[in-house]
């Protein structure tokens, strides 16, 4: 991951690549690099660098790198901490084949293992450098470099978008695509691929959209599509007319509303790779990053730190380790958590969240806990950030790059580590029977396509978002797990919107909070848990007999709140437990639309920063 370029043509290939890089730039990334077919030599020429593309530039720019085929990439960092070795594009270990590469191959330690019995040496940590290497093996049976990738694809498990050369094969480019986007450009005696359209669209506006297991061979006249078995596909191009602001965004109006939409995707590439299958069927979590020794099992309580969004899906970890665990859960604003002398122990297994892997207060009290002697996991979208770093074990998110500053899809991905690691705990613990771990496990497996299920209809929460975006108090309620779902519901609406937002328990509505309701009052309840739905009906009467607008987003099928509430969002039925990695998509979206409503930038809210790096 993150941006993918490719060029097979007429012109010089390094400025096409680098040109195309930099319009890739607001995917976020942490390294950038090229490998161009050299014309004066049987060689490919790799450059690559750590940091900006600028750094990049300037480690060519007294360089001549003659050559019109190649393939660029800007990474985010998901195996291997960020540096120039672990930078795409990767090699073969002589240097005849050159790959760039989107997405997570889950396999590649099992791949990796097998072709270092053959005697392959790596260089980097990454799983990319897996597919050179493997390629090759193909290659070297096959004769033949096309044959050679579609091997390679059939053994790789998880996804992929991939950019691959080869010096004996200097007319061509071949792309694949496995879940991770990829856009083939058909210029005039020039043809591209990216990841996204704006690297090539002041080249051409007509394009294939690589399908599922697609695959494309490009040369400088013409581009053959065929699928996963080698059949060739016929089908006619697409034409772009997008301007290039648009284009950036995926055709999205703003970067939010794309992570948004991305949560599927994302919560798929957190999840798949720690599912264990058996008879087909869901059998078991395995985290490979994490070591479930005796200090899981014997762990006298756990606490969790973070700041913002992240504390947020910490306080759904406490009710899910709780619950499926049964191990006592202490919850803290990192901020509070470092002037208040915490009381730690040896036994206390203490998580840091932080989707920057940078958060100032959060690094501090991981600090405070690994003084203590306390076990510390960090759970963070940043390879090579200071928390993972720091932290005894890591679990990423892969949520890939985050651009708007309002957080979305990394604070689903986070609540699906916490609760994968939850379940695990009390499989350990033998606090949960293995019929219900494994029930469990099947559901969470369904979130990702449930999460898609919402994003596709959601036309009721626009249309509500249009006739509630003035008003002047909002007041997000809910009980257990939906009660720690209103606080990150209400703090997108305040973070993108500027709308005075408040969440708290629904039974503390008596105890203060009905004295400000009013006939200029928004009351949202979040209603999962079937078991207090008439209490939380009766909460919505109260607001409702005295004004308030009321909403609910809810698993209900049956009509609890449809004579209490002036709009009901059903999201898809599972287990009311798992229920909040979709009861906060309708409210994220709601947010969103009341901003744009109210005429604000989503993507770049007053006052505020992506990454909190200082106190």
């Amino acid at each position: 991951m993150c941006g993918i370029v490719g060029y097979v043509g007429s012109k010089q290939a390094t400025p096409v690549l680098i040109n195309g890089l930099k319009k890739l730039e607001y995917r976020g990334y942490d390294s950038a690099g090229v490998a161009v077919l050299s014309e004066d030599s049987d060689e490919i020429l790799v450059r690559k660098s750590k940091g900006a593309i600028k750094f990049l530039e300037e480690k060519i720019a007294d360089e001549v790198i003659k050559g019109s085929v190649g393939i660029g990439h800007t990474r985010w960092a998901t195996h291997g901490e960020p540096s120039d070795l672990n930078s795409h594009p990767h090699t073969n270990v002589s240097g005849t084949i050159a790959v760039v590469h989107n997405g997570i191959i889950e396999n590649y330690a099992k791949l990796k293992a097998y072709l270092q019995d053959q005697g392959v040496v790596f260089k980097s940590q990454t799983d990319t450098e897996v597919i050179a290497h493997l390629i090759n093996y193909f290659y070297e049976k096959t004769g033949e470099i096309f044959k050679a990738v579609l091997e390679t694809l059939h053994r790789l498990e998880g996804s992929y978008a991939l950019g691959v050369i080869c010096t004996k094969y200097p007319d061509r480019l071949i792309a694949a695509r496995k879940e991770s986007p990829l856009i083939v450009g058909l210029g005039n005696g020039e043809n591209f691929i990216a990841s996204d359209v704006p690297p090539f669209l002041e080249y051409t506006r007509d394009v294939y959209y690589l399908e599922q297991n697609e695959l494309a061979v490009l040369y400088n006249d013409h581009v053959d599509l065929f699928d996963n078995e080698g059949n060739k596909v016929i089908r006619k191009p697409s034409h772009v007319d997008w301007d290039l602001s648009s284009a950036e965004k995926g055709g999205y109006a703003h970067f939010m509303l794309k992570e948004i939409y991305e949560q599927p995707k994302a919560l798929t590439d957190t999840l798949r790779p720690r599912i264990v299958y058996k008879d087909g069927k869901v059998s078991d979590i395995q985290f490979d990053e994490i070591t479930f020794g005796e200090e899981w099992k014997g762990a006298s309580r756990i606490v969790i730190t973070a700041c913002g969004t992240a504390y947020h899906a910490g306080v759904v970890g406490k009710y899910a380790f709780e619950k499926f665990a049964r191990i006592p859960v202490a919850v803290d604003v990192a901020s509070e958590f470092r002037y208040r002398n915490p009381i730690l122990n040896k036994n206390d297994i203490f998580i840091v969240i932080s989707q920057s892997g940078e958060t100032a207060d959060t690094l501090a009290a991981l600090r405070l806990a690994k003084e203590a002697g306390a076990k510390v996991i960090a759970i963070t979208n940043c390879v090579g950030s200071t928390v993972s770093r720091e932290a005894d074990e890591v679990i990423y998110t892969w949520a890939g790059p985050e651009i708007a500053v309002a957080s979305t899809k990394a604070y689903t991905t986070q609540l699906m580590c916490l609760y994968l690691l939850a379940l695990k705990m009390g499989k350990e613990r033998g606090t949960i029977s293995d019929v219900e771990y494994k029930k469990l496990l099947s559901e969470i497996v369904s979130i990702p396509e449930k999460a898609q299920e919402i994003l596709d209809n959601q036309t009721e929460i626009q249309k509500f978002a249009s006739q509630q975006f003035n008003k002047s108090k909002i007041f997000y309620i809910g009980r257990q797990f939906d009660s720690a779902s209103s606080l990150e519901s209400a703090l997108k609406l305040k973070e993108v919107s500027y709308m005075h937002c408040e969440a708290f328990a629904a039974g503390e509505l008596k105890h203060g909070p009905i004295a400000l309701i009013d006939d200029d009052t928004l009351v949202v309840a979040i209603a999962t848990e079937p078991n207090l739905y008439e209490k939380l009906a009766s909460n919505i009467v109260e607001v409702k007999s005295r004004g308030a607008v009321t909403m609910a987003i809810t698993l209900d099928k049956k009509g609890a709140f449809s004579s209490c509430c002036s709009s009901v969002i059903t999201i898809p039925d599972c287990e009311p437990s798992l229920a909040s990695m979709l009861s906060i998509i309708p409210a994220q979206l709601f947010a969103y639309y009341c901003s744009i409503l109210r005429g604000n930038d989503p993507d770049k809210p007053r006052n505020l920063a992506k990454s909190v790096t200082v106190e």
